[in-house]
């Protein structure tokens, strides 16, 4: 029996993402397992976020998150998000969100939204690297490497994406080396997104997860495909600066300025294909190498 997603993948991720309510600030989202053991974090990250935008006056979007991963999540249960609704001011709105499973908490959140209003406008310029026409995807990359894959996330590393994904300057996941604390990704949705602007912000939170933490293992010569890591996010934070569309390219550029005691930080910013900067995100993440087992 296949373990990839039936039909349209892309589909599914934004039904995964809506949520469905069952009380008043209480919704249920379904988890999908990409291969990792445990819940991805982007998807906790994108359905807090949706529970939260859910819960907002009209005409406010997120422009801050800040999150902690408390537990990791079983893929093969729903989540039930909590949105406490903290404040509702002139120009800004916050919102606190606990994801609960089995009865635990697993994630929090807390949110900040805000009205649309002018003001000062600049930002770091985008750096100058390949566009991505001509890279690779990386769906690719994995299919070349099939047969060396762990047998454990083999199927689900294959499985076609929702969000596609071209590195600039790609490594062997298997036999990465060591290499500066950097990396720069492509990446769009798959399909035509909605015009919905708080829409297209949680599947960016969704998005945000993937490569992130990985990038503090560059000098380290690991990834998180080698069975001796155990590798996991342990807050992860973003700010929202301008419009954007998730079914347009977006460089993701990333540095990790610190890794010790077993945590790594990595920075990342989003662009446009033309250049406006649309987000910035910090994630912290767990980093511990074992030689023969894992345990948190």
């Amino acid at each position: 029996m296949s373990v990839c997603v039936e039909g349209n993948v892309f589909e599914e991720l934004l039904k995964l993402l809506k949520l469905e309510k069952i009380e008043e600030n209480i919704f249920r989202g379904q988890s999908q397992d990409l291969g990792f053991g445990n819940v991805f974090g982007g998807q906790v990250l994108g359905q807090a976020l949706s529970a939260a935008s859910q819960t907002v006056p009209e005409g406010r979007l997120a422009h801050s998150l800040h999150g902690y991963f408390m537990r990791p999540g079983d893929a093969a249960k729903p989540i039930v998000y909590t949105v406490d609704c903290i404040r509702d001011g002139k120009s800004f709105t916050t919102r606190r969100v606990v994801a609960v499973q089995k009865g635990r908490a697993i994630f929090s959140m807390a949110a900040s939204f805000q009205i649309d209003e002018p003001g000062f406008d600049h930002q770091d310029e985008m750096p100058k690297v390949k566009g991505p026409d001509g890279l690779e995807p990386e769906i690719v990359m994995a299919r070349k490497l099939a047969e060396s894959i762990p047998e454990g996330i083999r199927e689900k590393i294959l499985c076609e994406k929702p969000i596609e994904i071209r590195h600039v300057d790609p490594i062997n996941p298997l036999a990465p080396g060591k290499k500066p604390p950097e990396r720069y990704v492509w990446f769009r949705a798959i399909g035509a997104m909605p015009d919905e602007r708080a829409v297209n912000q949680y599947l960016l939170a969704y998005a945000s997860d993937f490569n992130l933490v990985g990038t503090a293992l560059y000098p380290h010569g690991h990834t998180f495909w080698d069975p001796r890591m155990q590798v996991a996010s342990l807050d992860h934070a973003m700010w929202f600066y301008r419009d954007f569309r998730m079914d347009d390219w977006l460089l993701y550029a990333m540095q990790s300025p610190s890794a010790s005691r077993a945590r790594g930080l990595s920075i990342g910013r989003i662009f446009t294909h033309d250049g406006r900067l649309v987000a910035t995100v910090a994630q912290e993440g767990l980093l511990r190498y074992h030689e023969k087992t894992k345990g948190r």
